[in-house]
């Protein structure tokens, strides 16, 4: 939930696909799960949260930079990387996507096929304070909606042929609704926010009523162009809105779950309450409130109910961060974080390996 910033691909090459093709990610028939098509095999996502700060900017990171964090996320067994698209730099006006910004996305699903690493798109991202778009945040509530809609219309048209898709994210950590003296966005974290409200102009509309239509609007868009990859919700457990109110427009569920010390049971109980019957992927976890123990053992419980899981993923490589702690330079957020890529490898297999039931 917060570590995650937006990745905005600068210049890429396009790659060069090697070995076998990739399959597409689909729904499994039974909603239990998720299967490769046309195979059919079982596919457990289970990646991080790619957190490439810098690539919007002009000075952005290197090529070389982004693939060394893709070969290092595949060399841990990552299969998913989670992408935050900036809707300021992807949309130049309500009707006007930016070309630019959808090619190098054309350009960065090429390069995540090559890595064999599938991506979960997540979009209309406003996360930085100083580079939100006055005319976007100005529209009342419908046009403001028209304008997502055809964010949404222009990725899902970029997106639809490639097997590197997972899915789309229609936007991270919403709240429903509020006022325009409340604003769009919320959740300050170090010049970032990461909540946003979906409606500033509705009243006492039932928010249900609200994120239906809003979830309607915005999936009608994206199948306009692609039939296929699955659709979701980035949620927070508490954002106000019945999971059997907007599942059915689902494909499947994303809850972000934080486990706190000592209540690994606390955060179990609220994963089952997002059990309506569809696939559910934990997209968001990391052992910010609570010890590795705690997060190893709050993982291993949640198989069975979740069929997915997406952590966190640093500035630096694992290698990176291990020369860092043999040089004893290493901070306290790094060490946390090389401890999370120590859990996420070790576990690894068994998360991985369609074992059930709690340890």
């Amino acid at each position: 939930m917060y570590r995650q910033l937006s990745i905005f691909i600068m210049l890429l090459a396009p790659a060069v696909c090697g070995g076998e093709p990739m399959q597409s990610v689909r729904v499994a028939p039974d909603n239990k799960g998720f299967v490769l098509s046309p195979s059919g095999e079982r596919f457990t996502p289970w990646g991080q949260n790619y957190a490439a700060q810098g690539l919007e900017d002009a000075d952005g990171r290197s090529w070389a930079k982004i693939e060394g964090d893709l070969a290092d996320l595949k060399n841990m067994r990552a299969n998913v990387i989670r992408i935050h698209l900036q809707f300021p730099q992807f949309m130049d006006g309500p009707d006007k996507p930016n070309a630019g910004a959808l090619t190098r996305l054309a350009d960065l699903l090429k390069l995540a096929e090559k890595h064999g690493i599938y991506l979960d798109i997540t979009g209309l991202a406003c996360y930085r304070k100083t580079q939100r778009a006055a005319w976007y945040d100005a529209l009342p509530d419908n046009q403001r909606w028209a304008a997502q809609a055809r964010f949404w219309e222009a990725v899902a048209d970029t997106c639809a042929a490639s097997s590197s898709v997972f899915c789309y994210d229609l936007v991270n950590e919403p709240i429903v609704s509020g006022t325009r003296k409340d604003g769009w966005y919320t959740g300050d974290l170090g010049g970032y926010e990461f909540l946003q409200r979906l409606s500033l102009d509705q009243g006492d509309r039932p928010r249900d009523d609200i994120a239906i239509e809003w979830v309607r609007t915005l999936t009608s868009a994206i199948r306009k162009h692609d039939k296929a990859h699955p659709i979701t919700i980035g949620m927070l457990p508490a954002w106000g809105v019945s999971q059997a109110a907007v599942g059915p427009d689902l494909d499947f569920i994303a809850v972000h779950i934080y486990p706190e010390a000592g209540k690994v049971d606390d955060a179990i109980a609220t994963l089952k309450r997002f059990d309506i019957g569809k696939p559910i992927v934990i997209e968001e976890t990391f052992p910010l409130s609570c010890s590795i123990p705690d997060e190893r053992e709050f993982l291993l419980k949640s198989r069975g109910i979740a069929s997915g899981w997406i952590g966190q993923y640093p500035d630096q490589t694992s290698e990176e961060l291990a020369a860092l702690k043999r040089s004893g330079k290493i901070t306290l957020g790094q060490a946390m974080y090389l401890s999370w890529i120590d859990l996420f490898r070790d576990v690894g297999p068994q998360m991985l390996g369609g074992e059930r039931g709690a340890e």
